[in-house]
């Protein structure tokens, strides 16, 4: 982290409630790869100023994203979840359910393009998207969020810099490959209106045309 991530992250006082689903996190041996503290405000503050009613979460985890997006919702607003582990879907409904949102998120445990397409056969239309899952998939995850917008909804997608790995030509696994085309494609997509912010980890922020 540098020093101006440690400046601006100790601006702000300790959250109970977010400190604990990481302490909790860090007790079941589950992957500490939450969103940052900051970056979740932002998704809060996003969520909240798009008005957004639908969100969808791609990549559940132990659910600290789950409960940033949920603070932003509007009024009767819901969080559809998409999880492959079963267990960790089940602490991020622990952990939603202490905050107060537990009777505003649901779950979809499996493949997520499966899950994907099985909301787009339900007729599903989203107004937020946040994508924080398997790096390989992420331009897959991208084109499903366009075909589930609906008009003006923003995607917000983490991890764009893979630790410096995105930016390292001597890297060229597959999952920085895929993020890469991911970056190329939200910064030059006609359908998109977007921006990339570097700190922490890298964020990809878009609007849907």
């Amino acid at each position: 982290m540098t020093v101006e991530e440690q400046y601006m992250d100790a601006l702000y006082p300790e959250d109970p409630v977010l400190e604990r689903v990481k302490a909790n996190i860090r007790e079941l041996g589950m992957p500490e790869i939450s969103v940052a503290p900051n970056y979740g405000r932002l998704l809060t503050l996003l969520v909240n100023l798009s008005g957004a009613r639908q969100v969808l979460e791609i990549g559940a985890l132990g659910g600290y994203s789950g409960i940033c997006l949920a603070r932003g919702l509007a009024e009767g607003g819901s969080l559809v979840s998409l999880e492959l582990e079963e267990g960790y879907a089940a602490v991020a409904k622990r952990h939603l359910t202490e905050a107060g949102f537990g009777d505003r998120v649901s779950y979809r445990i499996g493949e997520a393009l499966d899950s994907l397409a099985q909301l787009e056969r339900e007729g599903a239309k989203f107004d937020f998207f946040f994508i924080d899952a398997d790096k390989e998939n992420y331009p897959n995850y991208l084109e499903w969020a366009i075909r589930l917008a609906n008009p003006g909804a923003v995607i917000a997608a983490d991890n764009t810099l893979l630790r410096g790995r995105t930016v390292n030509p001597d890297k060229n696994g597959p999952s920085v490959l895929a993020v890469r085309r991911f970056n190329e494609q939200i910064a030059q997509d006609e359908r998109l209106q977007s921006a990339m912010l570097p700190a922490y980890d890298g964020l990809a922020l878009a609007m849907v045309k």
